[in-house]
């Protein structure tokens, strides 16, 4: 069992706490999931075609009156065609600031599957969710809570289904203080974090070395596997193992971005910082030509999990978040406020100024935001923060964690998520 904070895509509440538990694989959960797939497959096929024959945008309301699924409880069948208007309203707001941006049009043969609250019951410590009239629930052993929503889900790793249970977070006092800080993300650094005095730079070597082994690997195993005839034990063993070493890699990775994340909020919450911006490079990735090595460092730079990760912390403690555009900040003196193209690691400008260039990004950054020009007497020299397998957080952010309603959570957050 897994405990960690998320953030759901159909937005019914702003947070959660979630408790993912595998359950296996069945004819039932296959039949369940299958059922989700041919809904939203069904609601995208209507969407679309009456969109291009007819030019009508049907609202959600319409869509779940006209398809609704005999095998699925009726607020799960609701449940499917919200996810889809979700990701509607998602490509809507993106498509403002990235033209290449395209909608949901994807059918799904399996789909998650999604249980509210009006479909779920917790007595005698047995779980019951139910599919609707005449079709045989799924009950489970329960030691928790009722939760307020459960999803069911396909775990690649595992290869299994799995539980997502999402309880409600408590409500969190907002931080008093107008304190403003600024994070740059970068490939080879994930954080630089600037706050207009200090400067953090967390160090990512072990993180990118990860990512090394994970395509080396990637590389031999696929040459055996290839080498291997199709449908014979030999290549199903390798296949299998290939997955099972992947997956502990990505498990390991994912651990080095919850500790990085988690002690960068801890900090921000010592300091009393009230509002963190982060530089918005979702659009690096358009039209790159680096060369070989520097394309895939680039396609495979994990900033998009780092950025959401450091949302939920911070929602977690009342710190807002705010993205913006982060243009020639890498190159704007904090000094004379003349732009230079820096040269490795290290950023100097012809009036003398000089430190290290991520550092000038968050500083910009920052500065970019409060619209203000930064005061390079007042900020400290940058301070680097080298990840060790305990790094997690310091006691202030555990604090925040635990909870009388869930125990297990500070023994869990120990560990990583």
């Amino acid at each position: 069992m897994v405990l960690f904070i998320y953030k759901l895509s159909n937005a019914i509440m702003p947070q959660y706490i979630v408790r993912k538990v595998k359950i296996g694989k069945t004819l039932q959960l296959d039949e369940l999931a299958r059922a989700a797939g041919e809904l939203y497959s069904r609601t995208i096929v209507s969407f679309w075609r009456t969109v291009r024959k007819k030019d009508v945008w049907l609202s959600g309301y319409s869509m779940e009156k006209w398809h609704i699924s005999d095998k699925l409880h009726a607020h799960t069948s609701d449940a499917v065609t919200q996810s889809f208007y979700a990701s509607l309203k998602s490509w809507r707001s993106r498509r403002k600031t990235d033209p290449n941006s395209k909608p949901p049009r994807r059918r799904r043969w399996f789909y998650k599957v999604i249980w509210k609250s009006s479909a779920i019951k917790l007595s005698g410590g047995k779980l019951r969710l139910s599919n609707g009239k005449g079709n045989q629930p799924l009950i489970f052993d329960w030691r928790w809570d009722k939760p307020k929503q459960i999803e069911m889900g396909w775990n690649r790793n595992s290869q299994c289904y799995e539980l997502r249970a999402c309880y409600p977070q408590p409500n969190v006092n907002p931080i008093k203080s107008s304190r403003t800080a600024a994070v740059d993300l970068g490939e080879i650094h994930p954080m630089v974090i600037a706050d207009g005095i200090n400067t953090d730079i967390y160090n990512g070597r072990l993180l990118r070395s990860k990512r090394q082994y994970q395509n080396k690997l990637k590389a031999q195993l696929s040459k055996l596997i290839d080498s291997k005839k199709r449908g014979s034990k030999r290549r199903k063993k390798l296949i299998k193992s290939k997955q099972k070493q992947l997956a502990k890699i990505n498990n390991q990775i994912k651990d080095i971005e919850h500790k990085l994340t988690s002690k960068a909020v801890s900090i921000l919450k010592e300091r009393s910082i009230q509002t963190l911006v982060i530089g918005d490079v979702r659009d690096i990735r358009n039209n790159i030509d680096y060369g070989k090595k520097a394309n895939q460092k680039l396609h495979q730079w994990n900033f998009g999990s780092i950025r959401q990760k450091l949302e939920y912390k911070c929602a977690k403690v009342g710190i807002q978040t705010e993205l913006i555009t982060e243009e020639y900040t890498s190159q704007m003196c904090l000094s004379c406020r003349r732009k230079n193209k820096p040269r490795n690691r290290n950023y100097r400008c012809s009036c003398g100024f000089k430190t290290h260039r991520d550092s000038v990004g968050a500083n910009n950054i920052r500065a970019k935001y409060l619209g203000e020009v930064p005061v390079v007497g007042l900020m400290a020299e940058p301070s680097g923060i080298r990840w060790y397998p305990h790094i997690q957080c310091n006691s202030t952010f555990l604090r925040v964690e635990e909870s009388p309603e869930f125990p297990e959570l500070r023994s869990e957050a120990i560990h990583g998520e």
